[in-house]
């Protein structure tokens, strides 16, 4: 696929969907306490205002209380300027998140495609760079999934690579983000594992791997607060940030690009 400058961080629009209550059961690899819905809320708020003041039109869905994890709506959907790409998340209890976006979806793309076959990819496992898209292969992505995903984009015109997510990294992008113009953040794990050829990678400081994943969105970087040492790595690269709280969406393996989905329009 030939280079798109900007593909990776320059959007127009986003959609999220506002926490329920519920999310005090969504799911989790290690118990750090039940999130509260009604402080969820309060950090989503700040999360959509960013994204606007970043230059997006953000539509904000409704909480889905019957699906506790559904504010995290990078997982169940895929965008690209030529259309959506609705996926299908490896946990049952989010199998019906996909329906439940398809309104969305078809309200800002003309065209809206499904993952063929059976397999299973979770968006939180798709990195999208400027020149190829890399999918992590995880306990919510498998290999059925990636190839079945990585072959549609490749009819669609895009390079997508499926690479082996390390061991112990839950989503592929847990662990490394994209910062535009050739860099990349990454925690030494990811750093270390040659998915990034030649790109530039910083490497996120010891103690604070949660903070690997950030987004970039147009000319400013979303970076969660209370990791100090990687918002000065950032800051000193040359990128101007923006510190957001994501203590909610921690406790339920979250972190702040599965809170959005970002695309450019026109």
């Amino acid at each position: 696929m030939p280079h798109r400058a900007g593909l990776s961080f320059r959007f127009t629009h986003a959609i999220t969907r506002t926490p329920a209550d519920s999310v005090s059961r969504g799911l989790r690899a290690v118990d750090a306490g039940n999130p509260s819905g009604e402080t969820f809320r309060k950090e989503h708020g700040l999360y959509v205002k960013a994204l606007r003041d970043a230059g997006l039109a953000v539509e904000v869905l409704p909480p889905l209380e019957n699906y506790p994890d559904s504010c995290f709506v990078e997982d169940p959907a895929f965008c690209l300027p030529e259309g959506a790409i609705q996926l299908r998340p490896g946990t049952e209890s989010r199998l019906g998140e996909g329906r439940e976006i398809r309104a969305a979806l078809d309200r800002q793309f003309g065209k809206v495609a499904e993952l063929p076959g059976s397999g299973h990819v979770d968006g939180g496992d798709v990195l999208m760079l400027d020149d190829v898209i890399l999918i992590g292969l995880s306990a919510r992505t498998d290999k059925d999934g990636a190839q079945a995903f990585a072959d549609l984009l490749g009819a669609w015109g895009y390079r997508a690579e499926v690479c082996d997510t390390p061991e112990g990294v839950l989503h592929f992008k847990t662990a490394c983000s994209t910062l535009g113009d050739g860099v990349i953040l990454a925690t030494t794990v990811m750093a270390e594992s040659g998915f990034f050829a030649d790109r530039r990678v910083i490497e996120v400081p010891e103690g604070e791997d949660y903070a690997a994943n950030v987004i970039r969105v147009n000319d400013v970087v979303l970076v969660p607060e209370g990791y100090p040492k990687t918002l000065a790595a950032i800051r000193a690269a040359g990128f101007d940030t923006v510190v957001l709280p994501t203590h909610e969406a921690r406790k339920v393996d979250g972190g702040l690009s599965c809170l959005s989905l970002r695309f450019s329009l026109g």
